[in-house]
């Protein structure tokens, strides 16, 4: 396998969002507890998706107890990034401008947000990102 997971399937980046979520390592009872609790769910199913995530190298899997355990390979913030950059080049063409005005078109920003936002591009002008 290559150094880099694959980009998640939407399954996939739900179970990261709840491994995140719960800071740390966990069983596949504790993420199909916080999915059920969202929407109808399989344990079954969401035990599949964690062994295939694990064979892809999205999470690892510590196998030494009886329940696995499965913590996410990367972070929310690399994983983000990397979701992010793949959205800009297929449907953006590499544009960062076209991106930003597609997701503020999408959505209105708070102005917590597009505070953030400032602050981030004034760094990212003076170097610092």
């Amino acid at each position: 396998m290559s150094g880099e997971p694959p980009r998640p399937t939407d399954a996939e980046l739900e179970i990261l969002t709840v491994m995140w979520s719960i800071g740390g390592p966990a069983t596949v009872r504790e993420v199909y507890n916080v999915i059920s609790r969202r929407r109808p769910a399989q344990y079954g199913t969401v035990l599949k998706f964690m062994q295939i995530m694990a064979e892809k190298g999205l999470v690892r899997r510590d196998e030494t107890e009886r329940a696995h355990i499965y913590e996410a390979a990367r972070s929310r913030e690399w994983t983000r990034q990397q979701l992010a950059g793949d959205l800009l080049e297929r449907a953006f063409s590499g544009s960062a401008k076209a991106l930003l005005i597609g997701a503020l078109s999408a959505r209105k920003a708070t102005k917590e947000e597009l505070t953030e936002m400032r602050k981030l591009l004034n760094e990212y002008r003076k170097g610092k990102k």
